[in-house]
């Protein structure tokens, strides 16, 4: 006997091969409770209704149920043991949709048809409500957000810093030269602020050499920078501090950054890093996504305006993206790099899909696999690859010398 077996937001019902009714299990009339059994059922999982129209077809003798999910439908034949086939749109459910509104004022679940609609949609809404904070829930959106935080605090940090030293150059613009690090610049702005201020004994608690310590002295005792005041520099002494607490926000996201991508997606961060690995997924949109990418995807990632330009312009497509800010990439010789992004590329997207879908720890087999490949490539191809011109040259015929006898 063949039967269907169709999901509605009343409940499961089977029907024969003629589509008569032949049995039903009906659900709760709380909508809440309706929405989430519904996205069970759209996950593929088997909830206790369908378990219970399944194993009473059973009982009956059917000989194939068909269902509309191929998921839905692989999940009943491991948990049941019964021949479940698929069939999308189904006779049965097309023949029990069109009299929905009659069952569910027949069986109680609303007084009339005309308030079907409206229950309908009350289920609809709280489903998509549940969705959007199932999506919302997902650590590795805030893992995102972290990275690109951080993009947002640097580009803040290098805006800041540049108007730090070219203010606090008109008191001490010997500085500028002597202190490149952005960090160490303004930290003495925030900490000491006047040159006057400035002693070897508070330049030594703060980290710097001897020899550093000794050229800022002498910089400060015979500096052209104009003499101020307290309350001159105390405007620029805030900004520097609210600069040092960015610098300590950073770290913290860092530090929240590694400990999440553990959680989200520890084979991605053991290949490349948690910073890497978290712009990756910012720039993919979600794990998820990123698992959904082929490696020659990935490889580019970030580099979208160079890959649409060469494509419109007929020059070299790039070939790498993001992934050049693995030290495997940018700390190979040029005419390297291109065939270590492939393989990074390769490993990305499997470690992409096992933290997807799988969870399993493989990074460090992933790791040595792509290891043993760039040492192939640095044996394969130790010195640059010839340029044309020059293998033009090569294949020119060389002119006889020597005039005619």
């Amino acid at each position: 006997m063949k039967t269907y077996v169709v999901e509605t937001p009343i409940g499961i019902f089977a029907l024969d091969e003629n589509k008569k009714l032949i049995d039903k299990v009906l659900f709760p009339k709380d909508p809440e409770k309706i929405a989430e059994k519904i996205i069970k059922l759209q996950q593929g999982e088997p909830i206790e209704e369908i378990v219970e129209i399944v194993e009473s077809l059973k009982q009956k003798g059917a000989s194939q149920i068909i269902v509309e999910s191929e998921d839905l439908a692989s999940a009943l034949r491991k948990s049941l043991d019964a021949s479940i086939s698929v069939e999308k749109p189904s006779p049965g459910a097309q023949a029990i949709r069109a009299r929905l509104p009659q069952l569910a004022r027949e069986f109680g679940i609303v007084e009339s048809p005309l308030e079907y609609i409206p229950f309908v949609q009350e289920i609809s809404v709280i489903i998509s409500r549940k969705k959007i904070r199932e999506a919302a829930e997902k650590r590795d959106r805030f893992v995102a957000q972290a990275i690109e935080t951080i993009d947002d605090i640097d580009k803040t940090i290098n805006l800041f810093a540049s108007r730090i030293r070219e203010w606090y150059s008109l008191h001490f613009p010997e500085l500028d030269e002597l202190v490149e690090e952005h960090r160490d610049f303004i930290s003495l702005v925030a900490k000491l602020g006047l040159r006057d201020n400035y002693s070897p004994k508070k330049l030594k608690e703060m980290g710097f050499s001897e020899s550093m310590i000794s050229k800022i002295m002498d910089a400060a005792k015979k500096s052209m920078g104009a003499s101020v005041t307290e309350r001159d520099i105390d405007g620029l002494r805030r900004l520097a501090s609210i600069v040092l607490e960015l610098y300590k926000l950073r770290k913290h996201l860092e530090e929240y950054i590694s400990e999440t991508m553990d959680e989200v997606a520890p084979n991605i961060k053991g290949l490349v890093g948690p910073l890497l690995g978290a712009r990756l997924i910012s720039l993919a949109g979600s794990l998820e996504e990123l698992a959904k990418m082929p490696s020659s995807t990935i490889q580019v990632l970030g580099a979208e305006k160079a890959l649409f330009r060469a494509l419109r312009t007929g020059a070299k497509p790039p070939k790498h993206g993001v992934i050049f800010q693995s030290p495997l990439i940018h700390r190979a010789p040029r005419w390297q790099r291109g065939k270590i992004a492939r393989a990074l590329a390769g490993k990305l997207a499997i470690a992409a899909r096992v933290d997807a879908f799988s969870g399993q720890y493989i990074a460090d087999e992933l790791k040595e696999d792509l290891m043993r490949r760039i040492e192939e490539i640095r044996r394969k191809y130790p010195r640059p690859p010839k340029r044309k011109v020059e293998k033009a040259r090569e294949k020119r015929p060389r002119k006889k010398r020597g005039g005619k006898k």
